[in-house]
């Protein structure tokens, strides 16, 4: 895998096809690329992002990846180029932004993707997924180089490379809660040219695919060669043989490009058959509103001509009953007509007071002429 530790203008990298490719994006060197800090003697400390795309489109390449976490940290480009990539010079435009003060700087990387070492390279590939790493840790020298001596460790290959790194939000991951350090995980492809160990088939017996199933940890006898550092997902490994794919690939026999003869093709006729929709629209709509009109018919026969009205109560009624009845409404209108013109006696809220500055009588609040009946018990006193 290639490291670029510092990033210069039209700088011209030479990444192989196949190979995992990473360059970082370093602060430090876009920071002499700004104003000064405005206070003499602090460190500045600017937040810079990283904005980067293939000359003359608004994206990178599909084989190119970047990430940068924070404006306070280095953004890294990274991927695996293809062999299709081969030749042709990849001019990537590298746009600084400073956050304070709204300045860019702006560099071209060069990337001059170049053909693999042997014609048929790294056959045997194993991608693994390791939980407790992001994609920009993973991406760090020191770790990926530590992840590739165990990895060498345990398979034994005389060539080992890094293929491939691939955020796990990129596999349609979520994203980890923010509690106890939780990462988002990340899958690892690498390749080598000598068939899988024992240790990596373990996965594949039954018992293990049993306990994966149920949601249960494998059992590896290699796991403790990666756990002091490195927490892998055995459930998600993946091994890939491409020599089988490709013996399998050239049994295939190819036939000379002609369909079979299914005898003579007869198109569809030009002229089509009118169809009577009649039919169809009395079920739908004629048979519906039938029903609904005999519905509304029935409802207001109920409704109206069954109406039971005063008379025929009247009629039912004991004439006994009717006399008590008409005796107690001309009782109740008599009660009335008498309460309203009753007199009663005026409250003492409402008698004559003096006044408390001159020591004058002050009248009540009303005449003898006011209809007292409206009034209320309490009166308010001016």
């Amino acid at each position: 895998y290639t490291i670029l530790s510092k990033v210069h203008s039209d700088r011209n990298v030479y990444p192989s096809a196949g190979v995992l490719f990473v360059h970082v994006l370093e602060r430090e060197y876009f920071k002499g690329e700004f104003p000064p800090y405005p206070k003499p003697g602090e460190v500045s400390n600017d937040p810079i992002t990283f904005n980067t795309n293939l000359m003359g489109y608004p994206d990178r390449p599909g084989w190119l990846r970047y990430i940068q976490r924070t404006p306070y940290s280095d953004g890294v480009l990274y991927g695996s180029p293809t062999v299709e990539n081969v030749g042709k010079p990849t001019i990537i435009e590298i746009t600084a932004y400073n956050r304070r003060t709204f300045e860019t700087a702006r560099h071209n990387l060069i990337i001059n993707i170049m053909s693999a070492e042997v014609d048929f390279p790294l056959p045997y590939q194993a991608e693994f997924f390791i939980r407790n790493m992001n994609v920009e840790e993973m991406l760090a020298s020191e770790v990926l180089g530590d992840f590739l001596g165990a990895v060498k460790n345990v398979w034994q290959p005389e060539r080992l490379n890094a293929i491939n790194i691939t955020s796990a939000l990129d596999r349609g991951g979520r994203v980890p809660l923010p509690i106890n350090d939780m990462k988002e995980g990340v899958y690892v492809m690498v390749g080598a040219d000598v068939p899988f160990s024992s240790c990596l088939r373990e996965v594949e017996n039954p018992q293990n695919q049993l306990r994966c199933s149920q949601e249960m940890e494998p059992v590896i006898t290699c796991d403790k060669k990666f756990r002091t550092q490195f927490h892998i997902d055995w459930c998600k490994i993946s091994l890939v043989d491409n020599t089988k794919q490709v013996s399998t690939f050239q049994e295939v026999i190819r036939g000379e490009g002609i369909l079979p003869d299914g005898g003579e093709y007869k198109p569809p006729s030009d002229t089509l058959k009118s169809r009577d929709y009649y039919s169809d629209f009395l079920i739908t709509l004629a048979v519906p509103s039938a029903i609904a009109l005999v519905l509304f018919l029935i409802l207001a026969y109920i409704m109206c001509c069954r109406r039971e009205g005063v008379e025929k109560r009247n009629m039912q009624t004991p004439d006994i009953q009717l006399v008590h009845h008409s005796a107690i409404q001309k009782s109740t209108k008599e009660l009335r007509d008498m309460s309203k013109n009753r007199e009663i006696a005026w409250p003492l809220s409402t008698l004559p007071v003096f006044h408390p500055v001159t020591g004058e009588m002050v009248p009540p609040l009303h005449t003898d002429s006011y209809d007292n009946t409206s009034m209320p018990l309490m009166q308010t006193q001016q």
